[in-house]
């Protein structure tokens, strides 16, 4: 079996390794020919898998994209040619979550407030919205979901408010939606130039799906004359070349790679591996934990009640999106910069990874709902 495999999808070697000969390939210049007598390819966001691209895969019996979206593949096209596709939806819902957590904590402590009283309008309530609000409430935090698509499902009893309810109520707004460009409820330019001319002043602004929710240019104008509105971006209309006069403008800027986690990276290469061992009808005898490294704390204690600015502290120790933010702003002009930094972020944990030892004071409780490992003194 010959299995092609984007380069920076990581354990393709750990978990296909026994299945056949495995080759590399950079994902955004993936070439028709390379996929001559392939029987599986495995590729991320950055390869649009098309007609032109499968045009000469004449043995091509699985695609898996380790990504939550789908709207690189042409599924129709697969779908006609019979070969068996899967995604990895949710496999990064928790690593996004966290980042955008953080994010608020770090803007907080920047501009010294406390983000606990501070209403949050997640706009997409799926794996990485529910994630985020899965932290937020754990915090305490008042939260005010927007899908429409959920909405109208029986099947989701959550309450839901409207996207005009989100901009006029919420003091911070994060993005989690598909990039959809058809419908009523499309999202291509869903905060066109009105919608960010309408948020409340000082509204927080995250980004953490696709960079074209967001009309980028209209975004650049409404922050120049608004500087009131602080900005956390992780996606960028154009990648991987973002416009150059709106990193400068974000707080917090960073390469895609909210959902780049070790533990999140895990599970999508592995959700496409037990595909493929469904549809081969062999067994699966790998696990995502035997494949992550051991975390380089064991676990830290705290004998005083935990402040806003001791939780971020702690956050830090596994992720610092300070880092990955001045990283970005020195890199991201350069030669590749956007994909070499995407390629090289090995270093993100997720908070399970960190186990805190229980004090037994009740904001150290709240803290291991927010996902961290919780150790009994």
């Amino acid at each position: 079996m010959k299995i092609v495999a984007d380069e920076n999808m990581p354990y393709v070697e750990a978990l296909f390794g026994h299945l056949g000969s495995i080759e590399r390939v950079n994902g955004r210049t993936l070439a028709s020919e390379q996929l001559i007598d392939v029987d599986v390819l495995l590729v991320r966001s950055v390869t649009k898998v098309n007609k032109a691209l499968l045009s000469k895969a004449n043995k091509l019996m699985f695609v898996g994209s380790a990504t939550i979206g789908t709207d690189h593949i042409d599924l129709d096209y697969l779908a006609q040619k019979n070969i068996p596709f899967t995604n990895a939806p949710g496999c990064n819902a928790t690593a996004v979550g966290e980042y955008a957590f953080i994010a608020m904590l770090e803007l907080g402590k920047r501009f010294n407030q406390p983000i606990k009283n501070k209403v949050v309008g997640i706009v997409g309530a799926g794996n990485t919205g529910s994630a985020l609000e899965k932290c937020l409430t754990a915090y305490g935090m008042k939260v005010l979901l927007c899908d429409p698509i959920l909405e109208k499902s029986d099947s989701d009893k959550r309450q839901f408010v409207s996207l005009d309810t989100i901009i006029e109520q919420a003091d911070i707004i994060s993005l989690h939606v598909p990039i959809t460009k058809d419908g009523i409820d499309q999202t291509w330019y869903l905060f066109d130039e009105t919608r960010l001319m309408q948020l409340r002043d000082n509204t927080w602004l995250l980004n953490c799906c696709r960079g074209e929710v967001i009309d980028n240019k209209a975004l650049i104008k409404v922050k120049r004359q608004r500087d009131d509105l602080k900005l956390v971006l992780d996606v960028w209309e154009g990648e991987p070349n973002p416009m150059e006069e709106l990193v400068p403008l974000a707080e917090f800027a960073t390469p895609h790679i909210a959902g780049y986690s070790l533990e999140g990276k895990a599970k999508g290469t592995f959700m496409l591996f037990d595909k493929l061992c469904n549809i081969l009808a062999i067994p699966n005898d790998k696990s995502v934990s035997g494949l992550l490294p051991a975390f380089f704390i064991n676990q830290v204690s705290s004998s005083e009640q935990l402040t806003e600015s001791q939780l971020l502290t702690i956050a830090r120790l596994v992720y610092s999106l300070k880092d990955d933010d001045e990283l970005f702003r020195k890199t991201f002009l350069n030669n590749n910069g956007f994909d070499h930094m995407r390629k090289n972020h090995t270093h993100r944990r997720e908070f399970s990874a960190l186990s805190l030892v229980n004090t037994g004071h009740s904001e150290v409780n709240c803290i291991y709902k927010l996902g961290f490992s919780g150790v009994e003194r």
